[in-house]
């Protein structure tokens, strides 16, 4: 079926967004044709806005408007724990956890299949956070795969020289989760993880 230009270019930019396959692009863009012409255009603001005015905070890489983010404004957060995170997303989901913590987001994918070097990671400003004294523990909340396993041992092998605790999220069983649907990675952490009750 042909389709004209515009609308393909719209079904293959949407295409390019993380989860969305041909089919979902397509539903999107037909959805998008038919809403009134100023929610299409608060849509396209919107993406401007947010791609002009929010960058990575200076202080911890999380996302902000405002230099430092409102997290690290915050004076009630407990400075002497620090959460090394991924991306901004992993924050996002850590927020909801109630972390009172701060945060260091390193803000760049690495992937050893896709040739990255865990060198070319900036890490200088988290050992100048941890050689302040004022961090007592350093949480890996890395992604429990092998590319998240070997950049939290280099993280841990880089901050064994400071006067910290490391630790790392604990892995196991999610709650409501069946022991029999569980895979053998998942339920060997929650085995090595297990707890006193």
């Amino acid at each position: 079926m042909r389709l004209t230009r515009a609308l393909e270019n719209l079904i293959e930019q949407l295409q390019k967004l993380p989860t969305i396959g041909p089919k979902t692009a397509q539903r999107l863009a037909l959805h998008l044709l038919k809403v009134p012409e100023a929610q299409a255009q608060a849509l396209a603001e919107a993406i401007i806005e947010a791609r002009t005015s929010v960058r990575p905070c200076s202080q911890c890489g999380y996302l902000t408007e405002a230099d430092p983010c409102v997290i690290c404004r915050d004076s009630t957060r407990d400075k002497s724990l620090l959460c090394i995170a991924e991306e901004a997303s992993d924050v996002m989901a850590i927020e909801r956890s109630g972390y009172r913590g701060q945060y260091y987001v390193i803000n760049k994918a690495f992937s050893l299949m896709g040739g990255n070097r865990l060198e070319d990671i900036d890490l200088a400003p988290l050992l100048d956070k941890l050689s302040g004294g004022e961090i007592r523990e350093l949480i890996l909340a890395l992604n429990p795969d092998i590319d998240g396993e070997v950049l939290a041992r280099y993280i841990a092998g880089l901050a064994a020289a400071y006067p910290v605790r490391i630790t790392r999220l604990a892995h196991g069983l999610p709650v409501g989760g069946d022991i029999e649907y569980t895979d053998e990675i998942t339920l060997r952490k929650a085995i090595e993880g297990r707890k006193e009750i």
